[in-house]
């Protein structure tokens, strides 16, 4: 797993410090680290980190029972994490800054790729593990990457059958109320254009076709194939729309799209078969997210 996404297995344990007979077993243990690959070459990090600051990836680290330092205000915002981050510090837009972080005092540091200029500061106060954006494919592959970074193993499996559990549960009732060959629209409403989008982008997508297995309709299918999602104009909606729709959007209500010219003809909105949610809620993706997610389009989806 660990190699798969930017470290190896064959992790190297050192001892960062040879213990004076003074050193207590928890100093000690503190002081033992492993040696990981990662994109930007060998990091040696602690096996017991006691200070993380997460500028991405928090969701596994929830999952892992994790409270971290700090996170990025994103995560901050995310409402599926309030009740974990009641001590969590701030540390910024984007993947934070350097004066923030600095002031933590982490021994370790996780992030993304999509700052290179800040993550070479960050490997100068602490040992930083980057991870390329979507580069975790699923929510498995995800906690077991971090249970395995963090030598949390059997947390992580504990967490990811539970996860099965739910997942399981929910898609059953819903198989129950809702026909196996529903065709489900994952959209957001823009501006000018309509989004529809697969199972990599948030907006519901991976509640409704991992989670459920239901399918969209074939022409939106084929054109969301590459790269995963399409864009098109409100004119030919009618052709991109399924059974039901599961919408993002900022502005409309399902009122709205009752009296509009085109939505108002879709089977779909003339059966009230749409879940219109806020870009705030629909846009997170990381496992705590699509588990609370996934719950809740199913209440919805068996209350029908």
């Amino acid at each position: 797993m660990l190699s798969a996404c930017g470290t190896n297995n064959g992790t190297r344990e050192t001892d960062a410090s040879q213990p004076s007979p003074s050193d207590t077993p928890a100093a000690s243990e503190k002081a033992q680290t492993k040696v990981v690959q990662t994109v930007n070459g060998e990091v040696e990090v602690p096996l017991k980190p006691q200070r993380i600051v997460a500028g991405e990836y928090l969701g596994s680290l929830i999952a892992l029972g994790i409270t971290p330092a700090g996170t990025s205000d994103h995560h901050i915002k995310n409402p599926y994490f309030l009740e974990y981050l009641q001590d969590v510090e701030n540390i910024g837009d984007g993947n934070g800054n350097v004066e923030k972080i600095l002031s933590l005092e982490p021994d370790l540091i996780i992030m993304d790729d999509f700052y290179p200029e800040l993550n070479e500061q960050m490997s100068k106060i602490a040992p930083t593990v980057v991870i390329p954006y979507a580069s975790l494919k699923t929510v498995h592959e995800e906690v077991a990457f971090f249970g395995e970074l963090l030598g949390l193993e059997d947390q992580a499996k504990a967490w990811l059958a539970d996860y099965d559990s739910r997942i399981a549960s929910a898609k059953e009732k819903v198989l129950k109320a809702i026909p196996a060959d529903s065709t489900f629209s994952i959209l957001e409403l823009g501006d000018k254009d309509i989004m529809a989008v697969g199972t990599g982008y948030g907006k519901g997508g991976q509640p409704i076709y991992n989670g459920f297995g239901f399918k969209p309709p074939a022409k939106v299918a084929a054109e969301m194939a590459d790269p995963g999602w399409a864009s098109f104009s409100a004119e030919v909606l009618p052709d991109y729309v399924g059974d039901y729709i599961i919408l993002t959007s900022d502005s409309k209500t399902l009122d709205d799209l009752k009296a509009d010219p085109v939505w108002g003809l879709l089977p779909a909105v003339k059966n009230n078969h749409v879940f219109l949610w806020t870009s705030d809620r629909s846009g997170y993706w990381d496992p705590i997210a699509i588990l609370s997610q996934t719950e809740e389009l199913a209440a919805w989806l068996t209350s029908l």
